[in-house]
Formats: C-alpha cells, sequence, structure tokens
C-alpha cells in the first residue's frame, strides 16, 4: 500500500526534462536589457530549472515546496521582464500530482495567479502583454487544460494497472477455486474405492493361509476395483482437458506466424488410435514446446511430424535455432519438467537433443484395449 506522502509519480519518463529545450526563449525577454538585468533573469531561470527538476526529484511535502518557490518564481518573471509562459511548465508539473486534494489546491492557486496576472499586465498597459495577447491566451488556455489532461491520463494509467493486479488476483482465485474442486472429485471418486481396495487387501491377508479361494476372489474384487477408479480417473481428467490435437495446431500456427517462423507439418493431427486423455497430454506438451522455440531458440523455421504406429504415436518438433545447453538440456528448465510428469501420467517419454537446432521427440501409447473391456474381463 502507497504511503500518504506518495502523492507523485514514482516514473515520469523523459517528459519533464524535454520542457527544459524551452527555456532558452526567457533569455529573449531581458537580452536586450543591462547587464544586471541579465545576470538576475539567468539566475532565476537556473532557480526555476533547479526546483523544477527538484519538485520531481522529491517526496511529501517538498513537492509542495518546490512548486510554490517555481510559482513565486513565475510571478517575479512576470512582474519584471514580461515573461509569464514559466506557468505552463508548473501547470505541467501540478498535472502529475497524484493526490486529488493537493492537485485541486495547487491547480486553484496557478490559474487564479495567471489570470490576475494577465489581468495586471492588461491594465498596467504593458506594451509586452499587449503584443503578445494571442501567446498569452493559448498560455491560459494551457494553464486551464494541461493539468486536467495530465491528471485524469495518470489516473487512467493506474486504474489500468489496479485492473491488471485485479485480473491476476482473479486467475489466481479461479486456479484455486478449480484446485478445490478437482480436490473434491478426486475424493468423491477415488476415496470410496481406494477404502474399498484397503479393506479387501487386508481381509485377503487375512485369508491367504486358511481360505485361499476366498482371498484370491477378493484379490480379483480389488483388481476390478483398481481398474475401475482408474477409469474414472481418465475419464474425469477427459473432461477438464478436452483438447484435441488438430484444434492445438491451430494456434501454433497462429503463434508461429506472428513469431515470422516457418512451420512444416508432417502427418495427420487427426488421431485415431489415440485416447483423448493422450491426445490431450500430447496437446499440451507441444503447446509448451512450440513456445520454448519461440520465446528461446531464436529459430526460423519449426518442423512438426506425426508419426502414428500400433503401438504408440511419436510427435516430433524440431527448429533450426540455437540448441539447448546448460541447465535447459535437462528436464528442469522451460518447462520440461512438466512435460516430462505429464507424460509419465499417461506412460509416455519424451527425449530432447540439441544439434543444428533442438528436437523434441515426444512418444505416447495408442489404445490397445478399451477400459470398459478391461473392467469387465
Amino acid at each position: 500500500m502507497q504511503k500518504w506522502y506518495q502523492i507523485f509519480q514514482r516514473n515520469t519518463g523523459l517528459s519533464p526534462y524535454v520542457w527544459v529545450v524551452f527555456y532558452i526563449l526567457p533569455f529573449y525577454y531581458f537580452s536586450s536589457s543591462s547587464t544586471s538585468h541579465i545576470i538576475l533573469g539567468t539566475a532565476i531561470i537556473l532557480v526555476f530549472f533547479a526546483c523544477y527538476v527538484l519538485a520531481f526529484v522529491s517526496q511529501g511535502w517538498l513537492i509542495y515546496f518546490w512548486t510554490s518557490v517555481q510559482i513565486a518564481i513565475s510571478i517575479t518573471m512576470t512582474l519584471l521582464f514580461s515573461y509569464m509562459y514559466f506557468s505552463i511548465f508548473i501547470a505541467y508539473l501540478i498535472g502529475n500530482i497524484k493526490s486529488k486534494s493537493a492537485f485541486t489546491t495547487l491547480y486553484i492557486t496557478l490559474m487564479v495567479i495567471t489570470i490576475g496576472l494577465i489581468n495586471y499586465g492588461f491594465v498596467s498597459q504593458n506594451p509586452v502583454f499587449i503584443k503578445q495577447i494571442p501567446f498569452i491566451l493559448l498560455n491560459l488556455i494551457g494553464v486551464i487544460l494541461l493539468p486536467i489532461t495530465n491528471f485524469n491520463r495518470n489516473k487512467s494509467d493506474r486504474l489500468q494497472v489496479q485492473l491488471e493486479d485485479a485480473n491476476k488476483k482473479i486467475s489466481e482465485l479461479i486456479k484455486l477455486e478449480e484446485r478445490q474442486r478437482i480436490a473434491r472429485d478426486l475424493h468423491d471418486t477415488l476415496g470410496q474405492k481406494l477404502s474399498l481396495i484397503g479393506l479387501k487387501s487386508d481381509l485377503a491377508g487375512k485369508l491367504l493361509d486358511q481360505y485361499p479361494e476366498r482371498a484370491h476372489a477378493e484379490i480379483n474384487d480389488v483388481r476390478l476395483t483398481a481398474r475401475s477408479a482408474l477409469k474414472e480417473v481418465r475419464e474425469m481428467v477427459t473432461q477438464m482437458r478436452g483438447m484435441r490435437l488438430e484444434d492445438e495446431l491451430l494456434r501454433v500456427r497462429q503463434i508461429l506466424k506472428a513469431a515470422h517462423i516457418e512451420l512444416t507439418l508432417e502427418g495427420d493431427p487427426k488421431l485415431e488410435h489415440t485416447s483423448l486423455m493422450n491426445e490431450n497430454v500430447l496437446s499440451m506438451c507441444m503447446k509448451e514446446a512450440v513456445t520454448n522455440v519461440v520465446k528461446h531458440s531464436g529459430a526460423t523455421a519449426c518442423s512438426i511430424t506425426i508419426e502414428p504406429s500400433r503401438k504408440e504415436l511419436t510427435l516430433r518438433i524440431q527448429d533450426n535455432g540455437v540448441g539447448i545447453t546448460g541447465e535447459y538440456g535437462t528436464f528442469r528448465g522451460n518447462g520440461l519438467q512438466g512435460m516430462k510428469e505429464r507424460l509419465e501420467f499417461v506412460n509416455g517419454c519424451m527425449e530432447l537433443r540439441s544439434d543444428q537446432g533442438t528436437t523434441l521427440v515426444i512418444k505416447v501409447p495408442n489404445i490397445t484395449e478399451k477400459p470398459n473391456e478391461e473392467v469387465e474381463s
């Protein structure tokens, strides 16, 4: 949380210093005056410049102090040299103040002083003022509009940052809720069956010596219950992640096209003999691999090869980038560990090679027997 004295923008970039270029303008107003006026005017400009910079780098009450000094210098320059354009600098400065009450106070103060000085110049029939009427009116418009524009823009930027933070928090809450839901589903799905497996295993152990036939029946029930639980887990995972390889390839094409990497596809992405769960895992691994290619490889071309066989499906992702060395050559970096864990869950495997680019070979088993048939057997 920001403290009360942090009323000013932390980083305003180069914008405040661009204004310094216009500091040569006041020298025109006293360049033809006496030596004492030139020295005095130069000293005032340097003091104003110093206060201007200090106001941007200070915090707390010092911001008010340096801004007040600048207002006083602006009044002095107007009365001595008929130069009142320092007010536009101060208007920009005030527009970057975060605190609404501080902004309102300084904004009204500057506007009242500027209007008062303009009226004073006209009442006193100052010839310099009379000649500069169009520029003085533009300066007044800037004093009125510039602070409000800057204040609203900075407020919008801060709200945008807060909105992004809120979206991140919402995303984290959604993930937390999803984890809790998955935990509940796993408990409801597996809790009873695992308890039953434990009870039947204990019973089979007790019956093994005296009643081997009954023990064999209990062990057979344990086997069927375990397969039924595995089937339910697979169905639950499939419902959570219904991602087809064909659909993921469309997104992969868009990612590589945006990164100006040429994609070459070999093989049919429509998989007929691969379970949906295995296809989900394959799609997630391909997405992670392509993301690594875009972020880290520096490649200009990427090829994806799909090679189905009777027992397994092989997915090969190859690029012509810089290759993988160091910690990324193992399964520790760039999400490779997560890919390895996903593949182990479905009895898959992966191999990473780095030779004239990077080649990632992913293998998952094909369907050999449906889960329903396993349970019934």
